[in-house]
């Protein structure tokens, strides 16, 4: 039987519609702990491809016949090897095209809600990495917010919706992925906008991005109002649009908070991130619907694939934002944090402009799950 080849978004599609997928992950066991591709009913057997150089014979008991079945390696090699040893064997079997790498790559755009006098709010979902990206159109313009580095997808879909891309917003300096903010920006003109306070070391040219900037987007008067909330970074800013939605960047996310140590600063910045969340926050209207930069889970998807829900929904289901006790809440933020995100400190000096890392070892610094928020 012919080995079948499956892409990331053809997996993506069954993430988003829930359906049953049986993976064979063919990395190592730490690989598979620590990320792994993951979907509401999927189930997996991870079994190291060294283990099967011999032959598949030993496993074949444990591949249901029932449902898809999908081997997965790091960059697709292994997982042809073995699929193809599978499907000698008589089974019908697909292999993740570009393996893991793809995974982590991948943009799936989702739009999120229409604007009041005409427009729309794109969410582009990056299911393997747990970003979370955006693009504000209105009257054939366009605005990005907390681009990836994979910029031809945003160019073109910008095109397909015949919208000139005329601004690029970062809401802070990331530390768990590569913008690509400054590339979409080069490349089509627009202003590229960083907070000031997040760009003392960077080497190159940005307009300021400071509480109270409005941008107009198209001749609808959509206004975008920079809202000043730090704690993940210093200069981390959110972004109300439209009066309807609340970009909260990575302080506020569906089902956690932002963490205030990726630059080393947790017992500096923790009063700004509880201040922002309980004080500036708390002075929003409950109805904007939040549009996190990251998600950590993927219980946190909507069933059409999106990651919102309203701001006055996580003030009474968020745990991160119903803490009362100030040292309480300080210990949560301090200690027991997850580990840091991989290379964060070299994709920190990229996106300041330190060092040009190539295509290949930007893939390589971002390889794994993101790790921006506290539970």
């Amino acid at each position: 039987m012919a080995l079948n080849v499956m892409t990331a978004k053809d997996v993506t599609k069954k993430v988003f519609d829930k359906q049953p997928l049986f993976i064979l992950d063919v990395r190592n066991e730490s690989d598979f702990q620590d990320w792994k591709i993951e979907g509401e009913n999927f189930s997996y057997l991870n079994i190291p491809y060294f283990d099967l150089l011999d032959g598949v014979e030993e496993i074949l008991d444990q591949i249901p016949a029932d449902c898809d079945v999908l081997v997965v390696c790091a960059k697709e090699g292994s997982s042809i090897m073995v699929g193809e040893m599978l499907a000698d064997e008589g089974l019908s079997v697909s292999y993740l095209k570009g393996g893991m790498k793809a995974w982590s790559e991948h943009l799936e755009p989702v739009k999120v809600g229409d604007l009041k006098n005409g427009g729309e709010v794109y969410q582009f979902v990056r299911i393997g990495k747990g970003c979370l990206s955006y693009m504000v159109i209105s009257d054939g313009e366009a605005a990005i917010i907390d681009s990836t580095r994979m910029t031809d997808l945003y160019l073109e879909f910008a095109k397909e919706k015949g919208a000139a891309i005329e601004h690029v917003f970062d809401t802070h300096l990331h530390a768990d992925h590569i913008s690509g903010g400054r590339i979409i920006a080069e490349k089509t003109g627009a202003a590229y906008w960083l907070p000031p306070k997040d760009a003392g070391e960077v080497t190159f040219d940005y307009n300021a991005l400071e509480s109270g900037t409005d941008v107009t987007i198209g001749s609808t008067t959509i206004n975008i109002h920079a809202l000043y909330s730090p704690g993940h970074t210093i200069g981390s800013t959110s972004f109300v649009v439209d009066e309807k939605f609340l970009l909260s960047g990575d302080i506020l996310f569906i089902d956690s908070i932002g963490r205030p140590d990726l630059a080393g600063m947790a017992e500096d910045w923790v009063g700004d991130l509880r201040e922002s969340l309980y004080k500036r926050y708390k002075e929003l209207s409950e109805d904007l619907l939040v549009l996190p930069a990251h998600f950590m889970i993927i219980d946190e998807l909507n069933d059409d694939g999106s990651v919102s829900e309203k701001l006055g929904v996580l003030f009474e289901k968020n745990h991160g934002l119903n803490i009362e006790d100030e040292n309480e809440f300080r210990k949560l933020v301090t200690e027991n944090l997850p580990p840091q995100p991989n290379a964060y400190q070299e994709i920190r000096e990229t996106n300041m402009g330190k060092i040009t890392p190539d295509e290949e070892q930007q893939r390589e610094m971002e390889i794994g799950p993101n790790r921006c928020a506290v539970r």
